[in-house]
């Protein structure tokens, strides 16, 4: 059975737009292959609330998608390990 969820990832500039392009598209391929995408909602550059990581912008990127319920712990875990996450949260969508 899979659930509805809502997972918002701020990327890092210091490596220019072209690595936030392949971190996009790596967590977008991610998804897919653990369920299915709604949609993706690209913010863009934002100025951060606080500096993360020294840094004051970042990337903004919102997925929509269904996925089992062990799914988003995987992504939460992945982006943890990734290079130039700066930031994700995953919530659950009601019904």
């Amino acid at each position: 059975m899979a659930n509805n969820y809502e997972a918002m990832a701020v990327f890092s500039l210091k490596q220019g737009e072209e690595a936030v392009t392949a971190l996009k598209e790596r967590f977008q391929t991610l998804i897919e292959q653990n369920g299915a995408i709604t949609e993706i909602k690209e913010w863009g550059r934002r100025i951060l609330k606080y500096p993360i990581n020294k840094e004051n912008e970042g990337w903004y990127v919102l997925y929509l998608f269904s996925a089992p319920p062990e799914f988003p712990s995987e992504f939460l875990r992945v982006a943890g390990i990734t290079d130039g996450v700066l930031r994700t949260l995953v919530t659950r969508q009601p019904e």
